[in-house]
């Protein structure tokens, strides 16, 4: 069963700035800095770049392994997949978010890139590299935000037993629908799959980390109680950010030329990631409306129908097309503008509580009517 002090630890979290730690709360400025640093230091000292670009063994890059692991594994700590016994509790919110996740995210960001990349902004794209921005905005599509959604609930009061089993339950779906969705969406747009590293960066990045970090958890739980997992949590977090921070480095280290030489891909790129985002949010949102859901559980859903897990994406999109595509820059693009956007999206919906409310009350007294 989950546990009662994390449920009630979550369900009293304030809807305050500060719940949202420091390095999180500033996470496009890191971005951008290490952009910049990453470009500089790969224009004055490129040889330490392309042999760590290149420290490969079965097209697995060791650097990025070990730092996607440091990235993840915290993350993955949160997640109780006791929850997924209450996934019915709330099985209006339950059903609305599985739709936006997995039947319209993905397939709504495919058809973002092909309008806006393969058409709109083509003019301006290095043209070698449209269809991998194509593949990069699909990936970010394809698995949903984990860790961050706790922040994110906390925000706007979300129920925490909704919020608790909505991404375990998305984490299970994530194993088994992650490839096939990635694999059918690249076909569909005509990119080769090369299946055997999309299969193998499911189970490097999602399962063994998944089940590692349930075994560490249990472990924690059995030794010390919530008190220690908190404590780890806590300790953890920084090491999680500075990863990814690292990451991005590297691989602006090894893009630095192609970024010098057109600064406005990554402009065009936000592009439709900001406007799925805004869409895959207000159609959660509305659907709970529609349904029924009460706010304290529409307001996650939207959230978690509208983030990303962009360090999953980042590592996939390395792992299939390489430090240097265009797939890798296009998910760095995601991380730049996950936190400003998705705090509007918090704003949003908490400003339109008041009109959500109204519309359940009136669908409650039709019922009674």
């Amino acid at each position: 069963m989950t546990s009662d002090n994390t449920l009630t630890a979550l369900a009293t979290a304030k809807p305050a700035a500060a719940r949202i730690g420091f390095f999180a709360r500033y996470l496009t400025l890191w971005v951008a800095l290490c952009i910049v640093a990453g470009i500089v230091l790969g224009q004055v000292v490129p040889a330490p770049f392309h042999w760590l670009g290149a420290a490969t063994i079965a097209e697995v890059n060791l650097p990025v392994a070990a730092l996607i692991w440091l990235m993840i594994v915290p993350m993955l700590l949160k997640i109780d997949l006791a929850a997924l016994a209450e996934v019915g509790r709330h099985w209006r919110g339950m059903a609305a978010t599985v739709g936006v996740n997995w039947l319209v995210k993905p397939f709504s960001m495919a058809l973002l890139g092909w309008l806006f990349i393969a058409h709109l902004f083509r003019p301006f794209l290095p043209e070698g590299e449209i269809e991998s921005y194509i593949a990069g905005l699909i990936l970010l599509a394809a698995a949903p935000c984990t860790a961050m959604v706790f922040v994110w609930s906390s925000l706007v009061e979300g129920e925490p037993y909704f919020t608790l089993s909505q991404i375990a339950l998305n984490d299970a779906i994530m194993v088994f629908a992650f490839a096939p969705i990635v694999g059918l969406l690249l076909g569909l747009s005509a990119i080769t799959v090369p299946w055997n590293t999309l299969f193998l960066s499911v189970v490097l990045y999602i399962v063994i980390p998944l089940i590692a970090a349930q075994i560490w958890r249990r472990g924690l739980l059995a030794a010390g109680g919530d008190a220690a997992l908190a404590r780890l949590l806590a300790r953890l977090g920084p090491v999680s950010i500075v990863a990814l921070l690292a990451t991005l480095v590297l691989l602006f280290g090894l893009q630095g030329e192609a970024i010098v030489a057109q600064p406005l891909i990554i402009l065009l790129l936000a592009v439709p990631i900001i406007v799925q985002v805004y869409f895959n949010a207000g159609l959660a949102y509305v659907i709970n409306r529609a349904i029924g859901s009460e706010w304290c559980v529409a307001a996650p859903s939207a959230l978690i129908g509208a983030s990303n897990f962009f360090e999953l994406a980042v590592a996939a999109a390395i792992a299939l097309f390489g430090f240097q595509s265009g797939a890798a820059l296009a998910t760095v693009v995601g991380v730049l503008v996950e936190v400003p956007v998705m705090l509007s999206v918090v704003a949003l919906v908490r400003r339109t509580r008041p009109w959500y409310e109204a519309g359940i009350a009136r669908h409650a007294g039709a019922r009674r009517g």
